[in-house]
């Protein structure tokens, strides 16, 4: 399974907006700077986020990004999918059945091999949805005591 950088960043940013509640909209350039990322990239990423309603978007000079639902009600898997599409990582195409390999048939049962893969994918997107940012975020409260602390001096 390979995921893009943006999975991460989006995974960070919205721990960080967990944490930020009640601040109002955080500045993509606040996120970019925390985080020291390209303002760009980032903004496309929370874009797409606040597209799934992960994320809500405020336009303007005060504007920026917050959750757009309570962190207990946002899974890894939500975050995961908004960013890298919902398409199943493996695709069994069947070549067992092509080729010199073909020949005599015998393929009456579904492929071995697709089938594993599938309940290790299966796996995988469960325990990502078992996940919310809450949990990320109880994982570890002395970060959130931190981030509040320091996102003062930032926006100051």
């Amino acid at each position: 399974m390979n995921m893009g950088e943006g999975v991460e960043w989006g995974l960070h940013c919205c721990v960080t907006l967990g944490w930020l509640d009640g601040e109002g909209p955080v500045p993509i350039r606040s996120l970019a700077a925390w985080y020291d990322l390209p303002q760009e990239y980032l903004k496309k990423r929370l874009q797409a986020l606040a597209r799934a309603g992960i994320l809500a978007s405020a336009p303007g000079a005060r504007g920026g990004f917050m959750l757009a639902r309570p962190p207990e009600r946002i899974t890894l898997m939500d975050v995961v999918t908004a960013l890298e599409g919902g398409a199943e990582a493996f695709r069994c195409d069947e070549i067992r059945q092509r080729g010199l390999g073909a020949e005599g048939g015998g393929f009456d049962r579904p492929c071995g091999i697709a089938r594993a893969m599938r309940r290790a994918e299966l796996a995988w997107r469960r325990e990502l949805a078992a996940q919310t940012i809450a949990d990320l975020m109880a994982d570890n409260p002395a970060n959130g005591t931190r981030t509040r602390k320091n996102y003062v001096r930032l926006r100051d």
